[in-house]
């Protein structure tokens, strides 16, 4: 640690560049405001006081909803190993989902709507993307932001100025018809056409703990760019034979994904949808599910006139009433998500196993 009376030795200009040293005490000139006054904290294992220049010296503990953020302070590393753990300095990496079925009607801007909010609901930090021109998160939700998706794709604008807070820990990146311009507008593109969504969402996952996208129904470029955006994909299928087919649709996507960019997205699950058993086509179309898709196929989502009705209030499925069947379905959703989570919580993990845990199901041929 370098101390005041060697600073003082110094030449002039070595001596202003290490003024911003850990441990020196060098007080604000005289008519200094409070802006220019240095903040020295003490450190929370040794209590040494110091003034944080580094990232690693600030710790953001998570809180229950409502409660302002608690911080700890640390003037090493090795402080702040002792105190949090040796995977402390770890950079933060929300989990990105993305939910697909490039068949339509299955139930994906309901399934991502309601994991987002029941993850929010849990107080996790929440980022749900609409990347469907039609829109329909916003309208589900009763939101319109004044930027769009749109904006981040083509303008460049920061996800964080375009994201709309809704409930409490949830926020929202909306989409309308300007994203067809946008695809055109990907189409044109000579370079990286498939990973302009990953280059403008920078470092904003850092501030959330999950990203929820809600993919259209199609092979899109928009689509493109959201899996390989992605780490794991969650397939809502209606219980029905053309949702079965959509299934292999999504698992060849996954695979030419790989293939051609390099990228690697595992299945978060398959959930049935609009399940009724007293329907002999559903319960069939639930079995040959489960026979293909073994412990990814998640608890089916009945059918339930309150799932439907709750985008019209615009509200998720918790909000409108959260003791029916639908809500219940869902919260068990978000608990298999969760389930998850220390396998997915340090990126160097989901590196390493990434050849154990993606998923290739039998052929649904």
């Amino acid at each position: 640690m370098v101390t005041a009376a060697e600073v003082a030795k110094l030449s002039p200009t070595l001596a202003r560049a290490t003024g911003g040293f850990v441990g020196v005490q060098k007080f604000a000139p005289t008519g200094a405001g409070p802006c220019n006054r240095r903040m020295y904290e003490a450190c929370t294992t040794c209590g040494e006081r110091f003034i944080p220049q580094y990232a690693y010296q600030v710790a953001s503990l998570p809180t229950t909803a409502g409660e302002a953020p608690r911080r700890q302070y640390f003037c090493q590393l090795t402080c702040r190993r002792a105190a949090l753990g040796e995977v402390s300095h770890a950079v933060r990496r929300a989990r990105r989902i993305a939910i697909l079925n490039q068949k339509g009607g299955t139930g994906k801007t309901t399934t991502a709507i309601n994991l987002a909010a029941g993850l929010a609901e849990r107080g996790l930090e929440t980022l749900l993307i609409d990347t469907d021109a039609q829109g329909n998160v916003g309208a589900s939700l009763g939101v319109k932001g004044e930027r769009s998706l749109y904006h981040v794709i083509v303008d460049g604008a920061d996800p964080a100025e375009v994201a709309v807070p809704i409930r409490g820990r949830l926020d929202v990146i909306t989409a309308d018809a300007t994203l067809a311009a946008a695809e055109v507008w990907l189409a044109r593109r000579d370079q990286d056409r498939d990973r302009v969504l990953s280059q403008r969402m920078g470092l904003a996952h850092r501030r959330y703990q999950y990203v929820i996208l809600d993919c259209a129904p199609s092979l899109s470029l928009l689509n493109q760019n959201a899996l390989t955006y992605a780490d794991e994909v969650l397939i809502p299928v209606s219980c029905d034979y053309l949702s079965l087919v959509g299934v292999k649709q999504v698992l060849k996507t996954l695979k030419d994904i790989e293939r051609h960019l390099g990228h690697s997205v595992r299945i978060a699950g398959v959930l049935p949808t609009f399940f009724d058993s007293r329907i002999r086509l559903a319960r069939e179309a639930l079995e040959t599910l489960r026979g293909h898709f073994r412990d990814k196929l998640m608890d089916p989502i009945r059918r339930s006139t309150r799932l439907a009705e709750a985008p019209s209030h615009r509200q998720s499925i918790f909000e409108y009433d959260g003791e029916s069947p639908g809500a219940d379905d869902y919260r068990r959703v978000v608990e298999r998500v969760l389930e998850r989570e220390s396998v997915t919580a340090a990126p160097t993990a989901r590196r390493s196993d990434s050849s154990s845990t993606h998923f290739e199901p039998a052929s649904l041929e």
